[in-house]
């Protein structure tokens, strides 16, 4: 069955940079769909971003410019450099896949993949 890992999450202050990364276990990439969505302390899932497999990310607003996302195909793994990091940066990091893009490449799409392609999230702590 195919897994899905995250790592890399901790605690830093504002205006400093995390990376955090997603492994795919039991999957090869081919033509799918990759995203982050994260979850704030009291608040809804919110999209982070999502990257095809030819390395097209598409950006939420609130990350865009600060956060990158690469995919290294040949590792399975999905990475996202975050940078000038804020408090409302906080929360718990979910990756999940897509398979063949299915539900699009927008930003938002990552909000509706399968619940059974997610993964157990890595948290994210940014003291101000």
């Amino acid at each position: 069955q195919v897994r899905v890992v995250e790592s890399g999450g901790g605690s830093v202050q504002a205006g400093g940079s995390l990376n955090l990364s997603c492994e795919l276990f039991r999957y090869t990439l081919r033509n799918d769909c990759m995203g982050w969505f994260r979850r704030g302390p009291g608040q809804a899932r919110e999209s982070v971003v999502v990257i095809k497999s030819d390395g097209t990310a598409r950006y939420a607003d609130p990350v865009k410019g600060r956060f990158t996302a690469s995919l290294d195909n040949a590792k399975n793994t999905l990475y996202l450099h975050m940078n000038e990091l804020k408090a409302e940066d906080t929360g718990m990091y979910y990756c999940a896949l897509d398979f063949g893009c299915s539900h699009g490449v927008g930003y938002a799409a990552v909000l509706n993949y399968n619940s059974e392609y997610w993964g157990e999230g890595t948290l994210v702590t940014i003291s101000s």
